[in-house]
């Protein structure tokens, strides 16, 4: 059992290789492959069965006549004779005959497009022939011209084409291929619409995973209407699971800052103490807190998507940054690159990413590759950095490291897991590595306007 689902597994792998990746094109493969491979065997059939055995009496016949003229000649080599002979060839066999005295055979061989034509012909000529001959069956479209070595000179015959092969085979080719052009047409423009339903959904699905928009009604086969429809059921699922999310926590944040407000302006009224300053820290920290859970229960799904240029952004962010922040620097050599989202959201992610690491860092860079199809925003830094087997842990909402960057004082651990979700709602990443600084290089994969 265990090395016949190895064999399988092998085989599989195997034709996985040679099959097309899309479904158009599988599709297609699975009903033009089996009526082509019928049509080929019709074809190898007919010409073998059919074709090729009329064809083969058909020469044999010729070359049979053409070997009995030309021994009557060689036997009475008188010009009564040869015209005895062209009177009966012409009326009785449908034969042209021709003497060319003292000619010699052509040297020239001219091949027929269709080898068989030549090949039935030249075994039944060397069958019925002791002389040497010399046939073309290309140069005149009705004719074939047959040309035999005599002490004379040379005798030409002009046979009628269909006296020589079966006319049938052109015709049968022709309506084969008519034939077959007509199904693939056919079996294309059916998949195409069969298949057009399930792109339609796919990129649906892919657009809501991006938080855009999708305006998607089912189409198609039943079995596709219902894949429509379950996806459709489930995007509402989904949204109204965020927004209950996003009302809830507001909800709960907008109950929290009414008691907030009367702790701060009863301590503000308090006489003033150490003490005092711990619990107006106390209350900012709940106050932070609570702006950073509605932040990442809000998400982006409210904003809309267009297309912009990354480089002010960064060189926006830059400046509002380095007013309060002396240590950090914006490479100059940053490129323009366009991509398709939500400008806030992504201001938002670096902004993050930023002041992560000017917490953690005494320096920080920020920089920009383009590459062929992604865009990077780097921010490295000189800080700590995370370890390499932490970096998943520290990329998962609510985390608190405790040796490593994502213990957040001001926080709850959701800068970096708001940074992750914004770039993945673009179609990207946040990779997390250790940078050349030192510390913690945290990039944005974006991908490029296509």
């Amino acid at each position: 059992m265990f090395f016949d689902k190895r064999k399988r597994l092998k085989i599989h792998i195997s034709l996985s290789k040679w099959t097309p990746r899309g479904l158009f094109a599988r599709s297609l493969l699975i009903i033009v492959l089996p009526i082509a491979i019928m049509q080929i065997l019709v074809t190898y059939l007919f010409f073998d069965l059919h074709w090729g055995q009329v064809s083969q009496f058909l020469s044999e016949s010729a070359a049979g006549d053409v070997a009995y003229i030309t021994k009557s000649y060689t036997d009475a080599p008188n010009p009564q004779n040869l015209a005895h002979l062209q009177k009966e060839a012409q009326d009785k066999l449908r034969l042209s005959l021709a003497l060319q005295e003292n000619a010699q055979l052509p040297k020239d061989i001219r091949r027929a497009k269709i080898p068989a034509y030549d090949r039935t012909l030249r075994h039944a000529l060397s069958a019925s022939l002791k002389q040497e001959y010399w046939f073309d069956t290309t140069r005149y479209p009705d004719y074939v011209d047959i040309r035999v070595k005599v002490p004379q000179g040379v005798l030409r015959f002009l046979a009628y084409r269909d006296r020589v092969f079966a006319s049938t085979g052109g015709i049968f080719i022709l309506w084969l291929v008519g034939a077959t052009i007509m199904l693939a047409a056919v079996s294309v423009l059916f998949i195409r619409n069969q298949v057009r339903p399930i792109e339609r959904l796919s990129e649906a699905a892919e657009s809501f995973g991006l938080g855009e928009k999708v305006d998607l009604k089912p189409a198609g086969s039943r079995e596709i209407r219902r894949a429509t429809q379950a996806f459709l059921d489930m995007r509402a699922r989904i949204n109204r699971h965020i927004e209950q999310r996003t009302n809830i926590l507001a909800g709960v944040s907008h109950d929290l800052r009414t008691p907030l407000t009367r702790l701060k302006l009863e301590l503000a009224m308090m006489p003033q103490s150490e003490d005092l300053d711990h619990a107006k820290q106390d209350i900012k920290q709940m106050e932070e807190m609570l702006d950073e859970y509605l932040d990442f229960a809000r998400g982006q799904w409210a904003e809309e998507t267009e297309n912009f240029n990354i480089k002010p952004i960064l060189e926006s962010v830059f400046k509002d940054v380095s007013r309060n922040h002396d240590n950090i620097k914006l490479d100059e050599n940053i490129e323009d690159c366009q991509i398709v989202g939500r400008e806030t959201s992504l201001k938002r992610a670096i902004n993050n990413l930023i002041s992560n690491a000017l917490h953690y860092g005494e320096n920080v860079i920020i920089s920009l590759e383009k590459g062929d199809k992604f865009a990077f925003i780097n921010i490295d830094d000189d800080g700590p950095g995370i370890a390499q087997n932490e970096i998943d842990f520290a990329l998962n909402p609510f985390s608190r490291l405790d040796s490593a960057r994502n213990q957040n004082q001001k926080g709850v651990g959701l800068g970096l897991s708001i940074a992750r979700d914004i770039a993945r709602s673009h179609g990207g990443e946040l990779l997390l590595s250790k940078s050349q600084m030192g510390g913690l290089k945290a990039s944005l994969r974006l991908p490029l306007l296509a």
